[in-house]
């Protein structure tokens, strides 16, 4: 019998060396049938539970949290060199309710309540490290489980917007020679300074590279990852900007904030970070409900994946419901990593 609550996880107090390194090993258990018919861009799934670029440092980690229960497995963020991660605190605990955008100086805490800010950078190994780990993934992965690769450009000094489409189409090109299921182009990280962290906020620019990453994978499914988008103007120009391109949106990576120490002092040299898990949960459900009226009304062919502090089986029905076609858990997943095998179990016990 295993013991869940002694389940390996993600250890916060370590670099993200360590963690890459101490990789736990998949277990033996037996997983809930999920009723109903799922898919995610198009591809038969178990269930609608995935877990996004973030927790799965490398196939190793794609491997233990397909074995316990979850069916779309997002491979980190890689890019065309390297780059090295942010020094600790990665991930800082941080005392808040629910947050919509424009927030500042949220308490950092000790205690782990339910939302971290997350301070990564989007490290990367070399492309040869990482393509290998990516085929020897998809050898590995057990029938019915999904890899899709997150890719992101990597701005260089005197590029030009075609400069970093070109670096996206070309690493997005590799994860599929890789073996990758699924494509992610991630256009928004809050804890990068440079245009490839906020790229959804232009929609011209997400234009232009989505249609580049299309021409360099062909029909493999794709995925753009977004960020927080308040107003529905905003929302309804990048739609109309990449839907000819991408298969889905994944939303919310998180909502931006500056953190402060107990001493007064803030975090990160003042600069703002994404807080990820429970405390954005309400606000990126209402941006899924208000991006899937606008694909509706627009009778676009995109898809929503709901990304953002779901824990449970109620905070998947609440994403489901707004329109999400599949739900991806990370913070929850690294505290609690038996999280998807609650779920399937209470949407079996339902069912």
């Amino acid at each position: 019998m295993i013991d869940l609550q002694a389940l390996p996880r993600y250890d916060r107090h370590q670099s993200y060396e360590w963690n890459y390194e101490h990789v736990p090993e998949p277990v033996s258990l037996e997983l809930p049938n999920v009723a109903g018919e799922w898919r995610f861009c198009g591809l038969p799934v178990p269930s609608p539970l995935g877990v996004p670029a973030g927790p799965l440092l490398n196939g190793g980690w794609c491997l233990y949290y397909a074995s316990l229960g979850f069916d779309v497995l997002t491979y980190k963020t890689v890019r065309s060199r390297t780059r090295a991660c942010y020094d600790l605190p990665n991930l800082q605990p941080v005392d808040c309710g629910h947050l919509f955008g424009g927030e500042a100086d949220l308490p950092a805490t000790e205690t782990m309540a339910g939302s971290w800010a997350v301070s990564y950078g989007m490290p990367s190994r070399e492309p040869d490290d990482w393509r290998a780990d990516i085929e020897w993934t998809r050898r590995q992965l057990p029938a019915g489980k999904i890899l899709s690769v997150s890719v992101v450009g990597t701005v260089q000094e005197g590029w030009t917007i075609e400069d970093l489409g070109a670096d996206y189409a070309q690493c997005a090109r590799w994860a599929k020679e890789s073996g990758a299921d699924c494509v992610e182009t991630n256009f928004s990280c809050p804890n990068v300074s440079t245009c490839d962290g906020q790229l959804f906020q232009q929609p011209a620019d997400s234009q232009l590279v989505t249609q580049m990453v299309r021409d360099a994978i062909g029909d493999l499914p794709y995925i753009a990852k977004i960020g927080r988008i308040q107003q529905r103007e905003d929302a309804e120009a990048l739609l109309a900007a990449v839907h000819e391109s991408v298969d889905a949106l994944a939303m919310t990576n998180s909502i931006a904030s500056t953190v402060v120490k107990p001493d007064g002092g803030h975090l990160f040299d003042g600069e703002r970070r994404g807080i990820c898990g429970a405390a954005t949960l309400e606000a990126s459900v209402k941006q899924t409900a208000m991006l899937a009226d606008l694909v509706e009304n627009n009778q676009y062919q995109l898809e929503l994946i709901g990304v953002g502090g779901a824990s449970c089986w109620t905070d998947v029905q609440s994403y489901l419901q707004a329109g999400a076609k599949a739900v991806h858990i990370a913070t929850a997943a690294m505290t609690t990593p038996s999280t998807a095998l609650e779920i399937r179990q209470q949407m079996a016990t339902e069912n």
